[in-house]
C-alpha cells in the first residue's frame, strides 16, 4: 500500500495546489480590475478635466469676475465682463457637473461588471 499512499499524496498535493492557484488569480483579476483600473480611470478622468479646465480657466475667470472686459474701464465694460465672465463660469460648471456625473455612472457600470457577469453565469444554477 506504499503506492497507493503516494497516489493519495500527491492527489492531495495536487488538489490544494489547483485550489490555491485558482483563489490567486481570482485574487489577482480583482485587484487588476478593481485597484489598477480604478487608478487609470480616475487618472484618465483628472487628466481629462484638466484638458477642460484649460479651456475654461474657472479659477482666473473667477478671480477677474468683477475685472472690466478687454480692459475698457467704462460702466458698459464693467457690466459686460461681469456678466459674460459669469455666464463662462456657470457654463463650465454645468459642464463640469454632468461630465462628473457621467464620469461616476461610468464607473458604477465598470465596477459592476464583473459581479453582474458572475450573477448570470450563476443564477441557472441556483
Amino acid at each position: 500500500m506504499v503506492g497507493y499512499n503516494e497516489w493519495e499524496m500527491t492527489f492531495n498535493f495536487a488538489f490544494t495546489y489547483l485550489v490555491k492557484r485558482f483563489f490567486c488569480r481570482i485574487a489577482g483579476f480583482l485587484r487588476h480590475w478593481y485597484v489598477d483600473g480604478t487608478k487609470k480611470y480616475l487618472t484618465f478622468v483628472i487628466d481629462k478635466f484638466e484638458e477642460l479646465d484649460r479651456f475654461f480657466a474657472w479659477k482666473i475667470t473667477f478671480f477677474h469676475l468683477f475685472s472690466p472686459l478687454y480692459k475698457d474701464y467704462s460702466f458698459l465694460g464693467y457690466v459686460l465682463g461681469f456678466i459674460l465672465r459669469l455666464s463662462r463660469l456657470i457654463v463650465a460648471l454645468i459642464i463640469y457637473l454632468v461630465l462628473s456625473i457621467v464620469a461616476f455612472l461610468l464607473y458604477v457600470v465598470w465596477a459592476l461588471f464583473p459581479p453582474s457577469l458572475l450573477y448570470n453565469i450563476v443564477s441557472p444554477f441556483l
